[in-house]
């Protein structure tokens, strides 16, 4: 994987002065505005490429195979949140009353959780409307990117015998035994699981990440690397952490059902990634014109 060198950016609140790299907190006396949203810390990490297992599920002749793995390339600066979107955070948005309350009555500096896909992409297109800016959930290919030597794909099944689904499923619950991986229901304080190479904190740690990728059913072609055909199912959605699985929009607490091999998520959370808009957008927001 070959990427630029990483940049981070303090706590901020609201609007960043676009192509200057400076940022300013929002007035707080504005009347559009009338209080300003802090903003988790932000990493930027330059462009790069890197191989990349595709998410989904993959069948060539009829039966699953390994997902195909494809030169992926993060051709502009990602600017994604350091940590995962906290308590205090989310409580804001719920305070607002865009927000629904999350199902965790957990409080002080950890991560939210008992959060839905729903959730998750209310509370950004809050943050987007009170910051003036756009904020998102990540796509798989960014958060693997972002997780760097973290990042671990889809607990894979015994292609030895593509007949014997029991089999397959067996090898893939074996698989992820393997990796020793324990039940691990309580949130921790931010920065528990400690930074990775990209300067992201608490990557695959017990807060698994919902992202923006729905569930994909694909048909490997004759090439064994490129899909002939492919059904998106944007119902579920790619989450990210201990390893990649999939889980319905609706779901809020991983252990309640899923599409999970094994233990399940013992949590479901998030953290967003910031888009900046072209020179020409942010001359035009400081000027009023859009």
């Amino acid at each position: 994987m070959s990427f630029d060198p990483v940049f981070t950016f303090g706590t901020i609140a609201a609007a960043a002065l676009i192509g200057t790299g400076i940022t300013h907190a929002r007035d707080s006396s504005s009347s559009e505005f009338p209080q300003a949203v802090a903003v988790s810390e932000l990493v930027v990490l330059g462009p790069g490429s890197f191989d990349h297992p595709q998410p989904g599920e993959f069948l060539k002749d009829n039966h699953p195979v390994a997902a195909p793995i494809v030169q992926e390339t993060i051709d502009a600066p990602l600017e994604i949140m350091k940590y995962q979107v906290s308590v205090s955070e989310y409580g804001r948005c719920v305070a607002d009353g865009a927000c629904k309350p999350a199902d965790s009555r957990k409080s002080g500096n950890i991560p939210v959780t008992g959060v839905s896909h729903i959730d998750a992409e209310t509370y950004a297109t809050w943050l987007s409307a009170r910051t003036n800016e756009t904020w998102r959930l990540p796509t798989d290919v960014e958060w693997a990117y972002a997780a760097g030597e973290r990042f671990r794909s889809d607990i894979e099944g015994d292609e030895s015998e593509p007949n014997n689904p029991a089999r397959r499923w067996l090898a893939q619950y074996r698989a992820e035994s393997a990796l020793g991986r324990k039940p691990d229901p309580e949130p921790r304080v931010q920065g528990a699981f400690g930074i990775n190479s990209r300067g992201l904190a608490d990557v695959a740690g017990n807060v698994w990440e919902w992202t923006s990728t729905c569930y994909s059913h694909a048909t490997i072609g004759s090439g064994g690397k490129r899909t002939a055909s492919s059904i998106d199912n944007c119902g579920v959605h790619a989450v990210e952490g201990f390893h990649r699985t999939y889980m319905s929009n609706f779901i809020r607490d991983g252990k309640s059902g899923g599409c999970a091999v094994g233990t399940p998520p013992d949590n479901l959370g998030f953290r967003l990634v910031r888009d900046r808009p072209s020179l020409v957008q942010a001359a035009l927001r400081r000027l009023g014109l859009s």
